[in-house]
């Protein structure tokens, strides 16, 4: 993503291109579902704490740590092998994203410098700053090029400033754009893709399109899977109107199977079943 000549809402002009309409509107439909379900007047503090772990478990199986919903839950100690580590390091950034919302639009930086050091408590160097040059990436599921230091630095400021700028587009486009972009940069030496889904969630629920957090997008990424959320990426880093697009749709049907999920959980509770 690139900002030199941006306007004032570089991001505006996703919205007009082709199906990220749809996808927009295709999100809504899904999220008031969840929303109007009788179950969320009545128990949607539960319905947020099951999205939060169902999230982190997803976030987790995309960054190498694919388990059953069961053992998260079974699960107390999170500090053994590299599995149980990126595990706990998704949990602990679920419950951190609710804490960073009013400081997100203020300062960004300070907000995924915040979620870098969160994810990577059990590393003293590197923590919670962006990389520097020559400094390597530990990310090996996700195959993409990955930008020198100095063009990240700048690319990861512009990404900043349009935050902090706000503007017209959908919540979806701007959430589309902060994961993707965090993802093509890859700014910290490790946690890259579980501090880039955390700040698409925190996107989703400050922007007011899912205030009370239970429309998990990394649910619905897992569902679609690694190869889906490769290729994805990939149009995405390609900078053409299809890819951002495609891109944009991808994360669309994210948050929409998200919001399935939650929908299957108020169902389970209004049975007794959950």
């Amino acid at each position: 993503m690139s900002t030199t000549g941006a306007t004032a809402d570089p991001l505006a002009a996703l919205g007009d291109l082709p199906g990220v309409a749809d996808s927009v509107e295709s999100v809504r439909k899904a999220v008031d579902r969840v929303y109007g379900h009788r179950v969320m007047r009545r128990r949607s503090n539960e319905i947020t704490s099951e999205a939060a772990l169902r999230g982190a478990r997803g976030s987790a199986a995309l960054s190498g740590a694919d388990w059953a919903l069961e053992e998260v839950r079974r699960r107390s100690d999170f500090s053994g092998d590299g599995e149980a580590r990126t595990m706990g390091a998704a949990l602990r950034l679920t419950a951190e994203a609710g804490q960073l919302l009013s400081i997100w639009r203020q300062s960004p930086l300070r907000v995924l410098a915040r979620l870098h050091l969160v994810a990577a408590a059990d590393k003293a160097e590197h923590v919670g700053r962006p990389r520097r040059a020559g400094e390597p990436v530990d990310e090996p599921l996700i195959d993409l090029p990955l930008p020198g230091a100095e063009e990240m630095h700048g690319r990861l400021e512009g990404l900043a400033d349009i935050v902090i700028a706000g503007g017209s587009a959908p919540a979806l486009v701007t959430a589309a754009v902060v994961h993707g972009e965090l993802l093509a940069l890859r700014p910290f030496t490790s946690h890259n893709g579980l501090v880039a889904r955390t700040a698409e969630r925190i996107v989703l629920v400050g922007s007011g399109l899912d205030p009370k957090s239970v429309c998990p997008a990394e649910v619905g990424h897992a569902e679609l899977g690694q190869d889906a959320y490769q290729e994805a990426l990939r149009g995405y880093l390609s900078g053409t109107a299809e890819g951002m697009a495609a891109w944009i749709a991808h994360c669309g049907r994210a948050v929409a199977l998200g919001a399935r999920e939650s929908t299957a959980v108020c169902e389970a509770l209004q049975r007794g079943a959950a």
